[in-house]
């Protein structure tokens, strides 16, 4: 879907916002952050919530949503405001579970396909705009500045597992639709987004 800009607020009919929210994945980035490096996950907000892209063993979407600035198992560390959208909230809605579907949990990597990749996916087809290259500078190092990073961060992905069984690829009945909002794991602030060939909407 192209671009489309505009100005003003963010109601159901009219532009929105679009931010672009940072979280640290490691205390190092209190030193790397001013040498214009640090690892970093970061999430879309538009329209009133946030949405991100985690890692999980699911051949189905590591999509999800959460209240802004709350991403669980993060340091929130800024807000970045890249521009506004004339998307109304359903054309978002429509837009976002589409592209929902290209963002398997288990397609998630940490160098090629990370919540970054997806994070600037959106900001380009909302405003034109990429992220800020500081955001994602890790992936565009590369391999080479993986075999630096601590384990724990080379070993395990963004992760944020799905409320909801694995589902095979010609397996798309009421087992397999992660609707937003039925969960009922309190620790697990979050949504995974049913991509448009899970809903009926």
């Amino acid at each position: 879907m192209a671009a489309q800009n505009g100005g003003g607020g963010g109601s159901d009919s009219g532009a929105a916002a679009v931010f672009i929210n940072v979280y640290d994945l490691t205390p190092m980035n209190n030193y790397l952050y001013w040498f214009g490096l640090g690892i970093f996950h970061s999430g879309i907000e538009v329209h009133g919530m946030e949405y991100g892209f985690g890692a999980h063993e699911f051949p189905m979407s590591g999509v999800f949503e959460v209240e802004p600035k709350s991403c669980p198992g993060f340091v929130y560390r800024r807000s970045v405001r890249v521009g506004t959208t004339g998307m109304s909230r359903a054309e978002f809605r429509s837009f976002i579970q589409n592209l929902a579907g290209q963002y398997n949990g288990n397609a998630y990597h940490l160098i090629s396909k990370n919540c970054n990749h997806f994070t600037d996916d959106v900001c380009k087809n909302l405003t034109g705009k990429s992220i800020p290259g500081w955001v994602n500078r890790l992936a565009r190092v590369g391999s080479f500045f993986n075999y630096f990073l601590p384990k724990s961060i080379q070993a395990s992905a963004v992760r944020h597992p799905p409320t909801h069984p694995a589902c095979s690829d010609g397996d798309m009945d009421s087992r397999c639709s992660s609707a937003i909002g039925d969960s009922d794991d309190d620790e697990l602030d979050q949504h995974l987004l049913p991509t448009a060939t899970q809903c009926a909407v």
